[in-house]
């Protein structure tokens, strides 16, 4: 299956399920997550604020963003920066997705990330990831040495996900009930 094909498939798989059903399956995901070794020892996380189709991210930023440095993924020229969270009320719609964006200055000392936690529209055994189809994310992970963990729901975690060498592989891949290392 082809990236556009796939991508489609599991939109048409998330229609499945209700925003709340996405919800509870977002908690064991994130309970995954704070239970990981690389989470606990991490003090820099880079995370996302997440979309009504990902994994669910918010409550987990509001809880952490005090006991540790949390990074959030910006738009900006094309590009993929990223900037502190310092609470809900320090974000602003983005211009392009709606998103929420925390304001403040850019984070540019990538070195001092010690984990990032991928969104994706789907990942495979071999910790490939399929995204969105606009490639900030391939484009900014080759700048960090940190562990890199997709996160998703079950239902996304396929066979195989068409790659080519652009494409980032993750480090380890947590879903509600798997976890790929």
């Amino acid at each position: 299956m082809d990236k556009a094909k796939l991508r489609r498939h599991i939109h048409q798989l998330k229609k499945q399920y209700s925003s709340e059903d996405l919800r509870n399956k977002s908690l064991k995901v994130i309970e995954q997550i704070e239970l990981s070794s690389s989470f606990i020892k991490a003090e820099t996380i880079m995370c996302y604020w997440s979309m009504t189709d990902e994994v669910f991210t918010h409550n987990f930023l509001v809880k952490w963003h005090d006991k540790k440095t949390l990074l959030l993924p910006v738009i900006k020229d094309n590009l993929l920066i990223i900037k502190q969270f310092k609470g809900e009320k320090l974000m602003k719609p983005d211009s392009r997705f709606g998103i929420l964006e925390p304001i403040g200055k850019e984070f540019t000392n990538t070195d001092k990330i010690d984990l990032v936690l991928v969104p994706g529209v789907a990942f495979d055994k071999n910790k490939n990831r399929l995204g969105r189809g606009k490639a900030f994310y391939d484009k900014f992970l080759p700048k960090l040495i940190c562990p890199k963990i997709g996160i998703c729901f079950d239902f996304q975690l396929i066979d195989k996900v068409p790659i080519d060498k652009y494409d980032i592989p993750m480090d380890f891949v947590i879903s509600e009930n798997f976890s790929l290392a």
